[in-house]
């Protein structure tokens, strides 16, 4: 079949990107062609590496705990990214330019298991040459995967084990189908011995759809391939300390950042920045200092990304 052109591919993963569960013949109808053409695509673009697999964006508020970690190695170490990679809660990880040479974001869903992980990192970290690293824990979540938090009315709805595990299997065992709520019931019997029936797994998803706790379902894709050639970490100081919540609810409005956490250090804002262009960077500096509240910033540039898909609106 003909190659995708850009704009083309940029259209399919908007479509497979939505707030309530994707379906194929939507995305056949926005995109004016047939389910067969859209499904010959999404295998071309997963061939090509371009996709990988279906799943989900989380509230982590009150669910999970994003962790920040700056870590410095030399190139002769590459056992260590390689045993860091093998670590499921590890949901980023980047070279970058600066005093740290990785820097690294961590998804835990408890206490526990972040403790559990750090004891993991300890090990893997004391066969480091420079043993150094450090661990930065986020305060507030106000955007990550390109979604505005603020704009998500969260509902008090206490998750049970049954809830944890359907979420896990949204997140990581869809793979290269989009399952269906029987996909789901039986993955629970068959990985968690949950027994419930086909409705009992559809209500709980609604309910957690309803709740603002599943974000939204998307495909995890490489960004440069979709033509975002960018990636820079900032930290932003302001110059009136009691405006953070202020500011960083102007900043999530700026689509170059995908992810947006308060940090309790001097730069207390840290952010993820795509752009198309490296050369784009330098515009969004110069609209982020238009605003006249900052007063300073730090960039690492990302020169390269370990975990090469990823997720985010576009």
């Amino acid at each position: 079949m003909r190659s995708l052109d850009l704009l083309t591919t940029r259209k399919l993963v908007k479509g497979l990107t939505k707030n309530t569960k994707p379906t194929i013949s939507n995305i056949s109808h926005n995109l004016n062609t047939t389910r067969q053409t859209i499904n010959s695509y999404i295998d071309k673009l997963r061939n090509d590496k371009i996709i990988n697999h279906h799943t989900i964006s989380i509230n982590p508020s009150p669910n999970q705990d994003h962790v920040i970690m700056e870590i410095k190695t030399n190139p002769q170490e590459p056992h260590l990214v390689k045993n860091l990679l093998n670590l499921p809660q590890l949901k980023m990880l980047d070279g970058i330019f600066g005093e740290f040479s990785l820097i690294a974001l961590f998804i835990f869903e408890s206490q526990k298991e972040f403790t559990k992980t750090l004891s993991k990192v300890d090990s893997i970290m004391s066969e480091s040459y420079f043993k150094k690293y450090q661990f930065i824990e986020t305060i507030k979540t106000y955007k990550i995967n390109g979604i505005d938090l603020s704009k998500i009315e969260l509902k008090d709805y206490k998750l049970d084990e049954m809830d944890l595990a359907i979420l896990e299997i949204l997140q990581s065992k869809q793979k290269y189908k989009i399952l269906s709520t029987y996909d789901i019931t039986r993955l629970l019997e068959k990985l968690y011995s949950i027994e419930i029936t086909q409705p009992t797994t559809y209500n709980r998803i609604k309910r957690m759809e309803e709740s603002g706790i599943i974000l939204n379902y998307t495909i995890q894709f490489c960004p440069r391939k979709l033509g975002f050639n960018g990636k820079f970490i900032i930290r932003i100081k302001p110059k009136n300390p009691s405006s953070y919540n202020e500011l960083a609810l102007e900043l999530v409005e700026m689509k170059e950042i995908t992810h947006l956490y308060r940090i309790g250090e001097q730069f207390g804002l840290f952010g993820i920045v795509r752009t198309k262009e490296i050369r784009d960077y330098a515009h969004f500096i110069e609209l982020l200092y238009k605003t006249g509240e900052i007063e300073d910033t730090f960039t690492n540039f990302v020169l390269d990304e370990r975990l090469p898909f990823t997720n985010f609106k576009i």
